[in-house]
């Protein structure tokens, strides 16, 4: 998966901004970082809901999903960008997009 896949994909979300985060391209809704390019490694960083789900995402795919000591203890996990699938990109970041929208975005989001 390409950034500009990535770009597309997400572009459905109301209130999606692109910027950037330390330097790499980034996604943010109302200030909230949802997912950045990693910037040694062709991955994302998507932020989740909490450390039980990074488990399990570890768990259930490992060759896709995986993070580095950086991310010990914090809500974000790695997904390998050869490895992701658009469904499992879409769900992730959909999940924490419905955690920092606003009741409109999401409402807007819902009747599409």
């Amino acid at each position: 998966m390409t950034l500009a896949q990535i770009t597309k994909l997400l572009g459905r979300f109301p209130g999606l901004e692109t910027s950037t985060s330390y330097g790499t391209p980034a996604f943010r809704v109302r200030k909230k970082l949802l997912l950045r390019m990693h910037p040694s490694e062709p991955a994302a960083v998507l932020r989740i809901s909490c450390l039980d789900e990074q488990e399990a995402l570890i768990a259930m795919d490992s060759k896709t999903f995986y993070i580095t000591s950086h991310y010990e203890g914090h809500p974000f996990v790695l997904a390998r960008l050869s490895k992701v699938k658009s469904r499992q990109l879409l769900e992730i970041v959909e999940a924490s997009w419905r955690q920092a929208a606003s009741k409109r975005q999401i409402s807007e989001f819902d009747e599409t």
